[in-house]
């Protein structure tokens, strides 16, 4: 089995590292690249930046920071937020990221994906999906816009597409859980694990480390992703690799 990934998640504003409930009363944690350091250091697997005001006029500091990430970093960078167009992708990979996530511009143009996968590669190219179960308890819908917009496209539909156009994984946010912290959605994770072959990442609703040695033992997701845990120190990265090894879960540790 290959050993699974964890990986916090940095939302960057204006430079900064920020966190907030669903980006309100956002409040300056530190700078983004000696935070990043800090969980290199305790054998995360990879780091994600999310820059969640991207805007043209913010693209020189992410510039700068993928720039500065990729030359103090030793382990994978992967940065998302207000990615539109190829040209954006060849900016941030030429910057120095490892990979690219993107969300609301895979849904409105689906041809990016392709495009991206068959320029870059596919292990560059992430596709992150933010979805939610339906009222009625059919299935799931996929969200744009922070989660405020409805696409009314099923997920299940949707990463099977996504994975036809060459996405490279699929980094999945359960809505009905961000911010719970009451576990990942289990259930989600496992309907889109059955319809894909690419890896997918677990996203929202991390309260602990035991709830990452749950979705490791549950589903079989390629890596777990998080913020407040690591952010609050509520727990470190080692502290988690630590618990999913003594489960039996393969994870990676520099010994």
């Amino acid at each position: 089995m290959l050993a699974k990934r964890i990986i916090p998640c940095l939302d960057i504003k204006d430079g900064k590292v920020v966190k907030g409930v669903n980006f309100l009363g956002l409040k300056d944690i530190g700078d983004p690249i000696e935070i990043a350091k800090k969980y290199d250091e305790q054998c995360a697997d990879e780091v994600v930046f999310l820059d969640i005001t991207a805007t043209y006029e913010n693209r020189d500091i992410i510039k700068d920071l993928i720039e500065r990430g990729a030359s103090e970093l030793s382990i994978p960078l992967t940065v998302g937020g207000g990615i539109k167009t190829i040209e954006d992708f060849r900016m941030i990979l030429s910057s120095g990221a490892d990979k690219v996530s993107i969300n609301s511009a895979a849904i409105k143009n689906p041809q990016l994906i392709k495009e991206a996968s068959q320029e870059f590669g596919v292990q560059c190219v992430v596709v992150a999906i933010d979805a939610k179960k339906r009222e009625n308890g059919n299935g799931y819908d996929v969200y744009i816009a922070g989660g405020r917009e409805n696409t009314g496209i099923d997920l299940i539909e949707w990463v099977k597409t996504c994975e036809s156009l060459g996405a490279g994984e699929i980094l999945l946010t359960s809505m009905d859980k961000d911010g719970t912290r009451d576990g990942f959605d289990i259930d989600m994770l496992n309907a889109v694990i059955e319809a894909v072959s690419i890896p997918v990442i677990a996203s929202g609703g991390c309260g602990g480390k035991e709830d990452i040695v749950d979705v490791f033992q549950k589903t079989n997701c390629d890596g777990a992703l998080a913020a407040s845990l690591f952010h609050y120190g509520e727990a470190t990265i080692d502290e988690v690799k630590k618990i999913c090894k003594e489960n039996n879960i393969p994870v990676r540790r520099n010994v």
